[in-house]
């Protein structure tokens, strides 16, 4: 077994997490990897109202025992949904941990710190988790350039970023961008990290509630297939390449603004390629790692995987290299 701050603090039994994701993050795969023994999070904007979170929060209960969270990520929006209720739904609901990504969640931390509810806090940059340790949050999942949806503006993958995040943050960090494998859990302790986030790579298992078009497209695909939308408008999102995501990049780079893009870019299309399996619909999220998934596991098979063969690293080559 792996033991680091992060299990402590977060009680879980392994230093992975299956972090938040639109559409993705549902009772299904998050009590599977609940039951694993990672940290998984249920997506509270993935559900239509907060009246539907609170069922989802009571459907996974009755799937596992063991602890699980919920992403509440704030986004800049015309109609914002009405986060206040999604996090009075998350606090009532008696969840231990919350995700919050996006904005500052400073308006809404007295509320979860006085519930005691565990906030870990997702960030894009070393500025951004320093700050957020400063408001209080209880951990920093920290995402290099590699990762899927949105990497910042920045453009520092993770060789470089988790340490430099490592060596200002005092409370457990996770790291995410990039994370497939016990290679890479390795990696991120080596560098200071207190554990992995995956997205991309538990998308890619039996639990996960999406079409098995889209998994066995993550098993085809290489690091190369991605693309880097909205760069020119300063939102950069990394999604799967297909015919709609270089159709978008095309017209940006033309100097197209968003208005000629954003049929392309809805919601709807994207969730709709992840329930019906047709590729070229619309935009959907995947990261780098994609070019490191071999196979359509588990998430109990993933999870052991990653820790058997991370302990086997640490204890046989690593250590093998001292004299």
């Amino acid at each position: 077994m792996l033991r680091t701050r992060f299990c402590e603090v977060f009680g879980v039994e392994h230093p992975i997490v299956q972090g938040g994701m639109q559409w993705v993050g549902r009772a299904e795969l998050v009590s599977a990897v609940a039951n694993a023994g990672a940290l998984g999070f249920l997506t509270a904007l993935t559900q239509p109202t907060p009246e539907d979170l609170a069922k989802e929060i009571a459907r996974c209960r009755e799937l596992t025992d063991r602890p699980f969270g919920v992403n509440l990520t704030i986004l800049p929006s015309i109609n914002p949904p009405p986060y206040a209720e999604y996090r009075d739904v998350i606090v009532e609901s008696g969840v231990s941990v919350v995700e919050t990504a996006g904005f500052n969640p400073a308006e809404h931390l007295p509320a979860f710190q006085g519930a005691g509810v565990k906030v870990l806090h997702k960030c894009t940059s070393v500025r951004h988790a320093v700050k957020a340790q400063e408001l209080g949050v209880d951990g920093i999942s920290i995402d290099g350039f590699e990762c899927a949806g949105h990497p910042g503006e920045d453009d520092i993958p993770g060789l470089v970023l988790i340490p430099a995040a490592a060596d200002r943050i005092t409370i457990p960090m996770i790291a995410s961008g990039g994370f497939g494998d016990a290679r890479g859990l390795v990696a991120a302790l080596a560098l200071g990290a207190d554990g992995i986030n995956m997205g991309t790579r538990f998308v890619a298992t039996r639990e996960s509630q999406v079409h098995d078009n889209v998994k066995q497209r993550m098993v085809e695909a290489t690091e190369r297939d991605t693309d880097l939308i909205f760069r020119p408008l300063r939102n950069t999102a990394r999604v799967a390449r297909n015919a709609v995501s270089q159709e978008v990049v095309k017209i940006l780079d033309a100097g197209g603004t968003f208005e000629d893009v954003r049929d392309l870019v809805a919601g709807v299309r994207g969730r709709t390629v992840l329930e019906t399996g047709d590729l070229d619909l619309g935009i959907w999220t995947a990261g780098m790692v994609q070019g490191i998934i071999r196979d359509i596991p588990t998430v109990a098979e993933l999870v052991t995987r990653i820790v058997t063969e991370a302990r086997e690293l640490i204890s046989g080559r690593l250590a093998g290299v001292l004299n």
